[in-house]
């Protein structure tokens, strides 16, 4: 039986594939897995797909030297789909009039804090991945190995390589099939999640030097500021990996990376492990996510900021039996 999005895009001549702005790679893996499935499938639609740039580690996948940035032309396609994007507003800069003019939109993510944007929304909140959730809805017999290795990428990206709480017995069985089609499963998790730049390995380190900790050791957070930027030669690409590493630190429950921007803001990325639910703490500042990985971004003075998550993630803490 074919799900809504196979008849969709089987009913369709044009098809626009966007994701968020700065994509992760989870937004890339599902956004390049359902770009390559139409591709290998449907030869005869036309199909772009809109991202902003992407990490180099992520250019593994194919075609991705397809994707495309919006150009303001008057584009109008039977179909725009939107993935990993829980905000209208988070849409690749650019693709929103593609979206706005589509004969039909459809919303496909997994974030809790979906704002339910498209005429049709599918948001399942339990998967591990948006790459999970465009899985389920595919043919599993047509999916070719483009379309797997895209995929898999983003479901070991947005699992932290099946350890997540997020990562069910379904998730396994996705992975088990996406590597009976082809996958190397230890050179995707090493050369995707695992491998860092030289430029990466010097902000992480600079950032583990420069983290402070809360709440006898329960939290750990770190800035990166624009000088340290400007020091390593480094990009908000490099960001890749740092919360991961500060929440992995023995006795920490809660880590916190902030980062600041080039327009003077500050970003701020949420991580738990156990009991704090981060996308509450983050929606403080209209942010959200999941519940054990969450952001925001803060207009001002991030001290403030910071004391109003630190409080809040305070209270939770003092709750927890």
């Amino acid at each position: 039986m074919k799900s809504f999005l196979e008849s969709q895009i089987m009913e369709s001549r044009t098809v626009a594939i966007v994701g968020h702005t700065r994509p992760d790679g989870d937004c890339v893996g599902s956004c390049m897995g359902l770009y390559n499935y139409i591709k290998d499938n449907y030869p005869e639609i036309q199909v772009d797909v809109y991202l902003e740039s992407i990490m180099d580690s992520y250019k593994i996948v194919k075609r991705t030297e397809e994707i495309r940035q919006p150009d303001g032309e008057d584009k109008i396609y039977d179909v725009c789909i939107c993935l990993d994007t829980s905000q209208k507003n988070r849409m690749t800069e650019g693709a929103e009039p593609y979206f706005d003019k589509a004969k039909q939109t459809i919303n496909i993510d997994h974030h809790v804090s979906n704002t339910g944007f498209a005429g049709v929304n599918h948001v399942v909140s339990t998967a591990s991945s948006a790459s999970e959730v465009v899985y389920d809805l595919l043919n599993p017999e047509k999916i070719t190995l483009a379309a797997a290795e895209a995929l898999y990428m983003g479901i070991i990206c947005d699992s932290g390589v099946f350890k997540y709480s997020s990562t069910s017995e379904h998730t396994m069985q996705i992975a088990g099939h996406l590597m009976s089609i082809g996958v190397d499963s230890s050179r995707w998790i090493d050369e995707v999640f695992y491998e860092r730049t030289y430029t990466q390995a010097k902000l992480l380190g600079q950032a583990l030097l420069n983290s402070q900790t809360a709440f006898d050791g329960r939290c750990i957070y770190t800035l990166v500021d624009r000088e340290m930027f400007d020091r390593f030669g480094a990009d908000r690409n490099d960001l890749e990996g740092i919360v991961e590493q500060l929440r992995l630190t023995k006795g920490a429950e809660v880590a916190i990376l902030m980062s600041e921007t080039e327009e003077g803001t500050t970003k701020f990325s949420f991580r738990s492990k156990r009991y704090v639910d981060v996308n509450q703490v983050a929606g403080l500042y209209g942010g959200g996510g999941h519940v054990r990985a969450a952001g925001c971004t803060v207009q001002g003075n991030y001290k403030e900021a910071l004391k109003r998550f630190l409080d809040a993630i305070e209270g939770q803490l003092a709750t927890d039996v």
